[in-house]
């Protein structure tokens, strides 16, 4: 007998993420923080060591009238400011002649979360990359899906022949394929799909979607950290081309953009042909949001607005000093591994690098060898996540070596 629905997993949830950056805390206080690589935590760090908050975001957070903080947001969907700026923000420099709608959530995961409860049945198979954040896994959980995973890579780049396989095979079966692609800075390798790549990628889900409807989420969580802003919104342009049967709901994160993790603001942009298939969309999202979370902070998404806009040319300055820094280390790593012939997955921006491995028990072996050296990574499937992001310039240096010599 349980209290819980009869579906539920009652399998107690293990995230290793933050488990590991307990232990590397724990382990800095025992034997000194300059004794220990702390690569684990997904969030911007500084040269100094401490996590990044912007001057440009909080400065001006902290000037918010305290009952603008307390009251509730004007819509259950966002404030309508809000709305329309993170639209704004997303495609900017980007033609994009789509129908659009934008649902505000608490940050990204809560726009993908979104997307998965209200697009698929249970029962239903979601497509995720072999490679990918651990908690899109546990979402499918939690809905009851099944997962099948299409391979990343192939060789240096995106592997359209293992996306199209695994994309006809799951149409086949349920003529309708929900499937998460994450770009820019793809969390945990740090790869970014070319405009061909998804060229390629729409071409080949419109002719699934004559066989029934393709929904694709994109997760760009971290594009504003790519290497080439306006880059990473041209190539959004792609998305021009899906067909009438396709609908993209990109996932936004306030808490990459603006540094402001806790706050708990993003959105889900929902892109479409048709403006009556959004408004379908949105109206089963609208009740979703009434009813998880009824309401995102008011004073994250003014201060999102305003910091995005009176406060734009402060904002960039102050990010693309950070954004510099991380090309700084991932240079430095990678050049280190080409060097010494640590195998990485293909990067290109973002805060993470990943180490290739030949199989799971291999990346369990290292993983364990790396703690017990006081270095403090991440497992992903087939690989060991260095966050980057969290590592000061010094520390990254000879981190590659270390690995390697663990691995051999």
């Amino acid at each position: 007998m349980t209290f819980t629905r009869r579906a539920a997993n009652l399998v107690p949830i293990e995230d290793t993420v933050f488990a590991v950056v307990d232990l590397a805390n724990k382990e800095a206080k025992r034997i000194g923080i300059e004794n220990v690589v702390n690569a684990s935590i997904g969030s911007l760090y500084g040269e100094d060591g401490t996590l990044v908050a912007f001057k440009s975001v909080f400065e001006h957070y902290d000037q918010i009238p305290d009952r603008t903080k307390a009251k509730y947001a004007a819509s259950f969907i966002g404030n309508e400011s809000y709305r329309e700026q993170v639209y704004q923000w997303i495609t900017q420099g980007a033609n994009i002649n789509l129908s659009h709608s934008v649902i505000a959530t608490p940050g990204g995961s809560g726009a993908v979360s979104m997307t998965f409860s209200n697009i698929l049945d249970a029962g239903e198979t979601v497509i995720l990359p072999n490679i990918a954040w651990g908690s899109y896994r546990l979402m499918a959980t939690q809905n009851n899906f099944d997962v099948k995973t299409y391979s990343l890579f192939e060789e240096n780049h995106f592997n359209l022949t293992s996306f199209k396989e695994v994309c006809s095979a799951v149409m086949n079966k349920q003529k309708k394929i929900l499937v998460v692609i994450n770009d820019p800075c793809h969390n945990p390798t740090g790869y970014s799909m070319t405009r061909e790549e998804w060229d390629q990628v729409i071409t080949f889900l419109n002719e699934c979607s004559k066989e029934g409807p393709v929904i694709i989420i994109d997760d760009i969580a971290y594009i504003d950290y790519s290497y080439d802003i306006p880059q990473s919104r041209k190539v959004m342009e792609a998305f021009n081309n899906i067909s009438d049967n396709v609908l993209i709901s990109i996932a936004f994160s306030c808490s990459k953009t603006c540094t402001s993790y806790g706050l708990r603001c993003g959105a889900a942009v929902l892109l479409a042909k048709n403006t009556d298939k959004v408004r379908e969309v949105e109206i089963v999202f609208e009740k979703f949001a009434r009813a998880i979370w009824s309401n995102i902070p008011n004073a994250a998404m003014d201060n999102f607005t305003w910091v995005t806009t009176d406060n734009y040319f402060s904002f960039m300055s102050e990010k693309q000093n950070y954004i510099d820094l991380l090309k700084q280390r991932s240079e430095i790593f990678l050049e280190e591994a080409k060097k010494i012939e640590l195998p990485v997955y293909p990067y290109k921006e973002g805060f993470f690098v990943t180490v290739q491995c030949e199989n799971n028990e291999q990346r369990d072996r290292i993983h364990d060898k790396l703690i017990n050296h006081h270095i403090f990574t991440v497992k992903v499937n087939l690989g060991i996540r260095v966050a980057i992001c969290s590592c000061t310039v010094e520390k990254t240096k000879g981190l590659a070596t270390a690995i390697k010599l663990l691995m051999d």
